[in-house]
Protein backbone atom coordinates (compact mmCIF):
# COMPACT_ATOMS: atom_id res chain seq x y z
CA UNK A 1 0.00 0.00 0.00
CA UNK A 2 1.34 3.43 -0.97
CA UNK A 3 2.00 5.68 2.04
CA UNK A 4 -0.37 8.61 2.53
CA UNK A 5 2.63 10.63 3.72
CA UNK A 6 4.89 10.94 6.71
CA UNK A 7 3.34 12.21 9.96
CA UNK A 8 4.93 13.21 13.27
CA UNK A 9 2.63 12.30 16.17
CA UNK A 10 2.95 13.97 19.56
CA UNK A 11 2.99 11.04 22.00
CA UNK A 12 2.23 12.40 25.47
CA UNK A 13 2.20 9.06 27.23
CA UNK A 14 -1.61 9.10 27.36
CA UNK A 15 -4.27 7.04 25.65
CA UNK A 16 -5.49 9.76 23.24
CA UNK A 17 -2.18 10.24 21.45
CA UNK A 18 -1.46 6.49 21.52
CA UNK A 19 -4.72 5.67 19.71
CA UNK A 20 -4.06 8.57 17.31
CA UNK A 21 -0.75 7.03 16.26
CA UNK A 22 -2.32 3.58 15.90
CA UNK A 23 -5.15 4.90 13.71
CA UNK A 24 -2.72 6.72 11.42
CA UNK A 25 -0.77 3.49 10.93
CA UNK A 26 -3.98 1.67 10.03
CA UNK A 27 -4.84 4.41 7.54
CA UNK A 28 -1.55 3.96 5.70
CA UNK A 29 0.61 6.81 6.96
CA UNK A 30 4.32 6.52 7.75
CA UNK A 31 4.24 7.37 11.46
CA UNK A 32 6.96 8.78 13.72
CA UNK A 33 6.31 9.28 17.45
CA UNK A 34 7.77 12.08 19.53
CA UNK A 35 7.57 13.13 23.18
CA UNK A 36 7.83 16.81 24.15
CA UNK A 37 9.73 17.48 27.37
CA UNK A 38 8.62 20.93 28.48
CA UNK A 39 8.80 20.89 32.25
CA UNK A 40 11.24 19.16 34.60
CA UNK A 41 9.25 19.54 37.82
CA UNK A 42 6.58 16.95 36.99
CA UNK A 43 6.14 13.28 36.16
CA UNK A 44 7.64 13.67 32.67
CA UNK A 45 9.91 10.63 33.00
CA UNK A 46 6.94 8.36 33.65
CA UNK A 47 4.99 9.92 30.76
CA UNK A 48 7.98 9.60 28.43
CA UNK A 49 8.42 5.96 29.42
CA UNK A 50 4.76 5.30 28.58
CA UNK A 51 5.17 7.09 25.24
CA UNK A 52 8.21 4.94 24.45
CA UNK A 53 6.27 1.78 25.32
CA UNK A 54 3.51 2.84 22.91
CA UNK A 55 6.04 3.51 20.14
CA UNK A 56 7.64 0.10 20.77
CA UNK A 57 4.23 -1.64 20.67
CA UNK A 58 3.40 0.07 17.36
CA UNK A 59 6.93 -0.46 16.05
CA UNK A 60 7.46 3.18 15.05
CA UNK A 61 10.53 5.44 15.43
CA UNK A 62 10.58 7.55 18.60
CA UNK A 63 12.16 10.92 19.37
CA UNK A 64 12.31 13.19 22.42
CA UNK A 65 12.30 16.95 21.94
CA UNK A 66 13.40 19.19 24.80
CA UNK A 67 11.38 22.41 24.59
CA UNK A 68 11.74 23.39 28.24
CA UNK A 69 13.65 26.64 27.63
CA UNK A 70 11.06 27.89 25.14
CA UNK A 71 8.16 26.62 27.24
CA UNK A 72 9.38 28.54 30.28
CA UNK A 73 9.75 31.73 28.23
CA UNK A 74 6.58 31.54 26.14
CA UNK A 75 4.14 29.84 28.52
CA UNK A 76 5.25 29.91 32.16
CA UNK A 77 6.78 33.40 32.18
CA UNK A 78 3.75 34.69 30.27
CA UNK A 79 1.48 33.10 32.86
CA UNK A 80 3.27 34.82 35.75
CA UNK A 81 3.28 38.19 33.97
CA UNK A 82 -0.45 37.97 33.34
CA UNK A 83 -1.28 37.02 36.93
CA UNK A 84 0.95 39.83 38.24
CA UNK A 85 -0.93 42.26 36.00
CA UNK A 86 -4.20 41.18 37.59
CA UNK A 87 -5.40 38.98 34.73
CA UNK A 88 -6.13 35.23 34.63
CA UNK A 89 -4.31 33.63 31.67
CA UNK A 90 -4.89 30.30 29.97
CA UNK A 91 -1.49 28.58 29.65
CA UNK A 92 -2.89 25.68 27.59
CA UNK A 93 -3.78 28.10 24.78
CA UNK A 94 -0.23 29.46 24.70
CA UNK A 95 1.24 25.95 24.88
CA UNK A 96 -0.68 25.01 21.74
CA UNK A 97 0.28 28.24 19.98
CA UNK A 98 4.00 28.28 20.73
CA UNK A 99 4.91 24.64 21.41
CA UNK A 100 2.63 21.99 19.91
CA UNK A 101 1.78 23.91 16.74
CA UNK A 102 5.03 25.84 16.24
CA UNK A 103 8.16 24.23 17.71
CA UNK A 104 6.78 20.76 17.07
CA UNK A 105 6.00 21.67 13.44
CA UNK A 106 9.60 22.84 12.96
CA UNK A 107 10.85 19.47 14.21
CA UNK A 108 8.47 17.78 11.77
CA UNK A 109 10.04 19.83 8.98
CA UNK A 110 13.53 18.66 9.99
CA UNK A 111 12.34 15.04 9.80
CA UNK A 112 10.74 15.57 6.40
CA UNK A 113 7.21 15.03 7.68
CA UNK A 114 4.22 16.13 5.64
CA UNK A 115 1.87 16.30 8.62
CA UNK A 116 1.73 16.58 12.39
CA UNK A 117 -0.90 14.86 14.54
CA UNK A 118 -2.02 15.18 18.16
CA UNK A 119 -4.62 13.52 20.35
CA UNK A 120 -6.84 16.59 20.54
CA UNK A 121 -10.61 16.15 20.42
CA UNK A 122 -11.22 18.37 17.40
CA UNK A 123 -11.79 17.83 13.66
CA UNK A 124 -10.34 19.39 10.52
CA UNK A 125 -12.64 19.14 7.54
CA UNK A 126 -12.70 20.53 4.03
CA UNK A 127 -15.59 22.70 2.91
CA UNK A 128 -16.29 23.43 -0.75
CA UNK A 129 -18.50 26.41 -1.49
CA UNK A 130 -18.94 28.11 -4.87
CA UNK A 131 -15.97 26.15 -6.18
CA UNK A 132 -13.70 27.37 -3.35
CA UNK A 133 -12.08 25.02 -0.87
CA UNK A 134 -11.58 25.93 2.79
CA UNK A 135 -10.40 23.97 5.80
CA UNK A 136 -12.47 24.26 8.96
CA UNK A 137 -11.81 23.34 12.59
CA UNK A 138 -14.88 21.63 14.00
CA UNK A 139 -15.71 20.70 17.57
CA UNK A 140 -14.83 17.17 18.61
CA UNK A 141 -17.70 14.68 18.36
CA UNK A 142 -17.27 13.96 22.08
CA UNK A 143 -18.79 17.14 23.54
CA UNK A 144 -17.43 16.34 27.00
CA UNK A 145 -13.89 16.26 25.62
CA UNK A 146 -14.05 18.87 22.82
CA UNK A 147 -10.77 20.87 22.93
CA UNK A 148 -11.33 23.48 20.23
CA UNK A 149 -11.50 26.10 23.00
CA UNK A 150 -7.73 25.67 23.46
CA UNK A 151 -6.91 25.74 19.72
CA UNK A 152 -8.10 29.24 18.71
CA UNK A 153 -4.60 30.77 18.74
CA UNK A 154 -2.75 28.28 16.51
CA UNK A 155 -1.50 29.63 13.14
CA UNK A 156 -4.24 29.14 10.48
CA UNK A 157 -1.60 28.53 7.80
CA UNK A 158 -0.55 25.20 9.34
CA UNK A 159 -4.07 23.76 9.25
CA UNK A 160 -3.50 21.82 5.96
CA UNK A 161 -0.77 19.85 7.78
CA UNK A 162 -2.70 19.09 10.98
CA UNK A 163 -4.47 15.78 11.66
CA UNK A 164 -6.67 15.06 14.69
CA UNK A 165 -7.22 11.28 14.31
CA UNK A 166 -9.62 10.83 17.26
CA UNK A 167 -11.69 13.97 16.71
CA UNK A 168 -14.77 12.04 15.66
CA UNK A 169 -14.54 9.44 18.45
CA UNK A 170 -16.04 9.22 21.94
CA UNK A 171 -13.33 8.78 24.57
CA UNK A 172 -15.07 6.67 27.20
CA UNK A 173 -16.35 4.10 24.74
CA UNK A 174 -14.53 4.21 21.40
CA UNK A 175 -11.03 5.47 22.23
CA UNK A 176 -10.55 3.34 25.35
CA UNK A 177 -12.01 0.31 23.56
CA UNK A 178 -9.67 0.76 20.59
CA UNK A 179 -6.67 1.02 22.92
CA UNK A 180 -7.65 -2.20 24.67
CA UNK A 181 -8.25 -4.03 21.38
CA UNK A 182 -4.76 -3.08 20.22
CA UNK A 183 -3.20 -3.99 23.56
CA UNK A 184 -1.74 -0.50 24.01
CA UNK A 185 0.06 -0.24 27.38
CA UNK A 186 -1.77 3.02 28.29
CA UNK A 187 -5.31 1.74 27.58
CA UNK A 188 -6.40 2.21 31.20
CA UNK A 189 -4.19 5.19 32.10
CA UNK A 190 -6.07 8.00 33.83
CA UNK A 191 -6.60 11.34 32.10
CA UNK A 192 -4.09 14.06 32.85
CA UNK A 193 -5.37 17.24 34.51
CA UNK A 194 -4.00 20.66 35.37
CA UNK A 195 -1.73 23.03 33.48
CA UNK A 196 -0.44 21.81 30.10
CA UNK A 197 2.72 19.73 30.79
CA UNK A 198 3.02 21.01 34.38
CA UNK A 199 0.14 18.90 35.65
CA UNK A 200 -2.12 19.29 38.65
CA UNK A 201 -0.78 21.98 40.97
CA UNK A 202 -2.18 24.28 43.64
CA UNK A 203 -2.18 27.39 41.49
CA UNK A 204 -1.92 29.75 44.47
CA UNK A 205 1.16 27.98 45.84
CA UNK A 206 2.61 27.79 42.33
CA UNK A 207 2.26 31.53 41.83
CA UNK A 208 3.61 32.36 45.29
CA UNK A 209 6.93 30.78 44.30
CA UNK A 210 7.58 33.89 42.21
CA UNK A 211 4.98 36.50 43.10
CA UNK A 212 5.36 38.02 46.59
CA UNK A 213 2.34 38.29 48.86
CA UNK A 214 0.86 41.78 49.16
CA UNK A 215 -2.00 41.69 51.66
CA UNK A 216 -4.90 44.10 51.38
CA UNK A 217 -8.57 44.52 52.25
CA UNK A 218 -11.43 42.42 50.95
CA UNK A 219 -14.23 44.92 50.49
CA UNK A 220 -17.88 44.50 49.53
CA UNK A 221 -19.20 46.58 46.66
CA UNK A 222 -20.94 48.73 49.28
CA UNK A 223 -17.59 49.58 50.90
CA UNK A 224 -17.66 47.27 53.93
CA UNK A 225 -14.34 45.61 54.82
CA UNK A 226 -15.01 41.90 55.40
CA UNK A 227 -11.54 40.35 55.37
CA UNK A 228 -7.95 40.35 54.15
CA UNK A 229 -6.52 38.95 50.93
CA UNK A 230 -2.94 37.74 50.32
CA UNK A 231 -2.37 39.58 47.04
CA UNK A 232 -4.60 40.39 44.04
CA UNK A 233 -2.78 38.06 41.58
CA UNK A 234 -3.91 35.03 43.59
CA UNK A 235 -7.64 35.59 42.96
CA UNK A 236 -9.87 35.46 39.90
CA UNK A 237 -13.22 36.98 38.95
CA UNK A 238 -16.12 34.79 40.06
CA UNK A 239 -14.04 32.96 42.69
CA UNK A 240 -15.75 31.89 45.91
CA UNK A 241 -13.45 29.23 47.41
CA UNK A 242 -10.33 30.36 49.27
CA UNK A 243 -11.55 33.78 50.42
CA UNK A 244 -11.65 32.62 54.06
CA UNK A 245 -14.50 34.94 55.00
CA UNK A 246 -16.26 32.55 57.37
CA UNK A 247 -19.94 31.71 57.44
CA UNK A 248 -22.95 33.77 56.51
CA UNK A 249 -23.43 35.24 53.04
CA UNK A 250 -21.28 33.52 50.37
CA UNK A 251 -19.16 36.17 48.66
CA UNK A 252 -17.75 36.07 45.13
CA UNK A 253 -14.93 38.14 43.62
CA UNK A 254 -16.42 40.74 41.27
CA UNK A 255 -13.45 43.10 40.76
CA UNK A 256 -9.80 43.77 41.60
CA UNK A 257 -8.57 47.32 42.28
CA UNK A 258 -4.76 47.50 41.99
CA UNK A 259 -4.71 51.23 42.73
CA UNK A 260 -6.02 50.61 46.28
CA UNK A 261 -5.00 46.92 46.53
CA UNK A 262 -8.61 46.00 47.26
CA UNK A 263 -10.39 42.78 46.35
CA UNK A 264 -14.06 43.59 45.69
CA UNK A 265 -16.65 40.94 46.57
CA UNK A 266 -20.41 40.66 46.37
CA UNK A 267 -23.23 38.13 46.30
CA UNK A 268 -23.63 35.67 43.44
CA UNK A 269 -26.62 37.63 42.12
CA UNK A 270 -24.99 41.06 42.00
CA UNK A 271 -25.14 42.62 38.55
CA UNK A 272 -21.44 43.53 38.88
CA UNK A 273 -20.71 39.84 38.27
CA UNK A 274 -22.47 39.87 34.89
CA UNK A 275 -21.55 41.56 31.60
CA UNK A 276 -23.00 41.61 28.09
CA UNK A 277 -20.29 43.65 26.39
CA UNK A 278 -16.58 42.89 26.24
CA UNK A 279 -13.44 43.38 24.16
CA UNK A 280 -10.97 40.76 22.91
CA UNK A 281 -7.33 41.39 22.00
CA UNK A 282 -4.69 39.30 20.22
CA UNK A 283 -7.52 37.87 18.12
CA UNK A 284 -6.81 35.08 15.64
CA UNK A 285 -9.21 33.95 12.91
CA UNK A 286 -9.82 30.87 10.78
CA UNK A 287 -12.93 32.47 9.30
CA UNK A 288 -12.77 36.22 9.87
CA UNK A 289 -16.09 38.08 9.84
CA UNK A 290 -16.28 40.85 7.24
CA UNK A 291 -19.80 42.17 7.80
CA UNK A 292 -21.05 43.50 11.13
CA UNK A 293 -22.77 42.86 13.39
CA UNK A 294 -21.77 39.23 12.86
CA UNK A 295 -24.10 36.81 14.65
CA UNK A 296 -22.42 33.70 16.08
CA UNK A 297 -21.89 31.86 19.35
CA UNK A 298 -19.05 32.04 21.87
CA UNK A 299 -17.85 30.69 25.18
CA UNK A 300 -15.68 32.48 27.74
CA UNK A 301 -14.53 29.36 29.59
CA UNK A 302 -13.87 25.72 28.78
CA UNK A 303 -16.95 23.48 28.59
CA UNK A 304 -19.33 26.41 29.05
CA UNK A 305 -22.43 25.98 26.85
CA UNK A 306 -22.23 28.14 23.72
CA UNK A 307 -23.99 31.49 24.08
CA UNK A 308 -25.41 33.65 21.29
CA UNK A 309 -23.52 36.86 20.61
CA UNK A 310 -22.70 39.47 17.98
CA UNK A 311 -19.21 40.53 16.94
CA UNK A 312 -19.78 44.27 16.53
CA UNK A 313 -16.41 45.18 15.04
CA UNK A 314 -12.87 43.94 14.41
CA UNK A 315 -9.96 46.39 14.19
CA UNK A 316 -6.23 46.50 14.85
CA UNK A 317 -6.98 46.99 18.53
CA UNK A 318 -9.14 43.85 18.71
CA UNK A 319 -12.76 42.74 18.56
CA UNK A 320 -15.86 44.15 20.26
CA UNK A 321 -18.52 41.64 21.31
CA UNK A 322 -22.06 41.88 22.67
CA UNK A 323 -23.77 38.80 24.09
CA UNK A 324 -27.54 38.34 23.85
CA UNK A 325 -27.62 37.46 27.57
CA UNK A 326 -25.27 38.73 30.32
CA UNK A 327 -22.33 36.41 30.99
CA UNK A 328 -21.24 35.55 34.52
CA UNK A 329 -17.68 36.17 35.72
CA UNK A 330 -16.14 37.65 32.59
CA UNK A 331 -12.44 37.30 33.41
CA UNK A 332 -9.71 39.45 31.81
CA UNK A 333 -6.89 37.25 30.49
CA UNK A 334 -9.13 34.28 29.76
CA UNK A 335 -10.05 33.25 26.22
CA UNK A 336 -13.24 34.03 24.36
CA UNK A 337 -13.70 31.57 21.49
CA UNK A 338 -16.18 32.03 18.64
CA UNK A 339 -18.25 29.40 16.83
CA UNK A 340 -20.57 29.14 13.87
CA UNK A 341 -22.49 26.16 15.21
CA UNK A 342 -19.86 23.37 15.34
CA UNK A 343 -17.14 25.33 13.51
CA UNK A 344 -14.60 27.18 15.67
CA UNK A 345 -13.92 30.36 13.68
CA UNK A 346 -11.46 32.17 15.96
CA UNK A 347 -10.84 33.67 19.34
CA UNK A 348 -9.07 36.23 21.44
CA UNK A 349 -8.07 37.20 24.98
CA UNK A 350 -10.64 39.01 27.09
CA UNK A 351 -9.43 42.54 27.83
Amino acid sequence: MKSKGKVLVGLSGGVDSAVSAALLLEQGYEVIGAFMKNWSDCAWREDRRDAMRVAAKLDIPFYTFDFEKEYRAKVIDYMFREFEAGRTPNPDVMCNKFVKFDLFVREADKLGCDFIATGHYARVEEEVKSGKERLRILAGSDFEKDQTYFLWAIPPEILPRVIFPIGDMIKATEVRKKAEELGLPVAKKKDSVGICFVGEVDIKNFLQERIPKKPGDIVTNTGKIVGTHEGLPFYTIGQREGLNLGGGTPYYVVDKKPETNELIVSSNFDQALFKKEMSAVQDNWFKKPTEFPYKCQARIRYRQPLADCSIVSISESGAEIVFDEPQRAVTPGQSIVFYDNEEMIGGGIIK
